[in-house]
């Protein structure tokens, strides 16, 4: 073992300014000139530019305080006997078995090789070197200091990538939980954020289909000290720096990573363009490269698939207007009562309560409420004047058609559907058909519809009757509040009369 005398102050703690990032390195000995030289033989030791920070220990008891202490120990040098001839591996078993600590590298050194065979403790023991006390020259000491640092090193990137690759999964899954367009910008924001453990914020603007200068772009999502600035144009909220960067990836169409900031650079298959910007005092690393590689890989899949589910999603409503607008008079003329009637179900389900999942369903299955008129003779169903009694008897046969032909599906939304169509002809005081059920006997969703279908029939025209004035519907609504409809919901309903109004003046007749 090298000797040394006097060893100053300084060499028994090694460390500098930087101490946060200086290698730690326990040193478990009962023998306090084993301390004394390690320090004094390391003292200027540098490993990738990081000197080493010493912790010590002269027992098993105070190692064991220090090992629960630190769980960012690099180098463990321990000897194998102190209190007892077995100390020092049991040392091992705690750190490796009890502590769960795979990382930290141990070196074991021993003056009695005779009490620990190096082939039995290898072989027994999650050891990573074996030393006698007596082969530790300073250069050997050296030596065995840079290969299990290395060794250290390499683990803790193995390690990091892999706890990178699991926060890139776990942020991807949260982006694919966002089915719409702005709670998407969002969560990409806040999951790259979390993805690197930054907190300088960032933010997300589309870049409009018009030929727009750079400046005049609208943020659209921000998180951090940008949220303020969502909405507002870029030129008027940013500083020069970040437009240029900005602009840098826009002409060149690809992501921009600078030393204080990044942008990344997306297109969709329709082949419109998004800018997001992070950072600011942020230096990324080569890992932080690669997992915002991967990441932005599964939110260019997850963006194809929301604009994929948008386009399906409209595609199925259009569809269910359309068919539910034939279904309705045999032509297209009223199709946008059965999209104003999807509407007014959706905000008066919203109102009440409904959660969004079961509010888009209910918007869907709305249009369906008449389905059942698809089996209804012509003459009956546009009839201009008042019906019979026999064609009433037959107009009202249209709601066992309608829960016949959606019942058969299983879908939520035609299940939906089905109990809207049973529903939606019933009163609240018991006096409807086809069951004459009241109160909360009929549906929550057959009563919304009612009310939506009469609302806004009763403002629409027919080829039996004019168009009536909005004073008189509200007047209607409010005499038949408790009759005919559920009061609660016609509460809700005037109280958002100018949704009415303005939903009337986007679809109309």
């Amino acid at each position: 073992m090298v000797s040394a005398s006097n060893p100053s102050s300084d060499a028994m703690s090694v460390q500098r300014s930087t101490r946060g990032e200086a290698w730690k390195v326990l040193i478990i000995d009962d023998e306090q000139e084993v301390h004394e030289v390690t320090t004094l033989v390391l003292g200027d030791f540098e490993f990738e530019g990081r000197a080493l920070h010493f912790l010590h220990a002269h027992s098993a008891k105070e190692a064991r305080s220090l090992l629960l202490e630190h769980s960012d120990l690099a180098v463990v040098l321990l000897d194998v006997v102190m209190e007892s001839e077995q100390a020092g591996l049991e040392l091992v078993h705690f750190i490796r078995r009890e502590l769960g600590n795979h990382f930290t590298r141990i070196v074991l050194r021993t003056g009695q090789p005779g009490q620990a065979p190096e082939r039995e403790v290898v072989a027994n023991y999650d050891i990573n070197d074996y030393k006698e006390k007596t082969e530790l020259t300073s250069e050997r000491l050296y030596t065995t200091l840079y290969a299990t640092l290395r060794a250290y090193r390499d683990v803790m990137i193995i390690e990091a990538n892999k706890r990178g690759l699991e926060r890139v999964i776990a942020c991807s899954a949260q982006v694919h939980s966002h089915q719409a367009s702005p709670a998407f910008a969002s969560a990409v924001l806040e999951q790259i954020v979390s993805l690197l453990g930054v907190d300088h914020g960032a933010l997300y603007c589309k870049v409009p289909d018009a030929d727009v200068a750079l400046e005049e772009f609208r943020i659209q999502a921000a998180t951090g000290p940008y949220r303020d600035l969502v909405e507002q144009p870029l030129g008027r909220a940013l500083p020069s720096l970040m437009i240029e960067s900005l602009r840098q990836a826009l002409v060149d169409r690809r992501s921009v990573f600078a030393d204080q900031h990044y942008v990344l650079h997306f297109t969709d298959s329709r082949q419109s363009q998004s800018l997001l910007y992070v950072g600011e005092s942020y230096r990324l690393t080569e890992l932080d490269h690669k997992l915002l590689e991967v990441f932005c890989t599964n939110v260019s899949i997850a963006f194809e698939n929301l604009l994929l589910h948008q386009e399906l999603s409209e595609s199925q409503a259009e569809m269910l207007c359309l068919l539910a607008g034939v279904a309705e008079t045999r032509s297209l003329e009223t199709a946008n009562h059965v999209r104003r009637v999807a509407e007014l179900s959706a905000m008066l389900g919203r109102a009440c309560g409904m959660g969004e999942e079961q509010v888009e369903i209910l918007r869907l299955a709305a249009p369906l409420h008449d389905i059942g008129k698809i089996g209804i003779p012509d003459a009956v169903l546009n009839k201009p004047g008042p019906h019979t009694a026999a064609e009433t008897r037959i107009m009202r046969e249209h709601v066992d058609i309608g829960v016949e032909m959606l019942s058969t599906s299983k879908r939520p939304l035609f299940l939906m559907a089905a109990e809207i169509a049973r529903d939606h002809h019933e009163n609240f005081d018991g006096s409807g058909y086809p069951r004459g059920l009241s109160g909360e006997q009929i549906s929550k969703v057959g009563r919304i519809v009612a009310l939506a279908d009469v609302c806004d029939a009763l403002g629409s025209r027919r080829c039996y009757k004019e168009p009536w004035p909005d004073d008189r519907v509200k007047t209607f609504l409010a005499e038949q509040r408790g009759i005919k409809f559920d009061p609660q919901l016609v509460d809700l309903l005037l109280a958002r009369w100018d949704e009415v109004l303005d939903l009337r003046g986007r679809l109309p007749d």
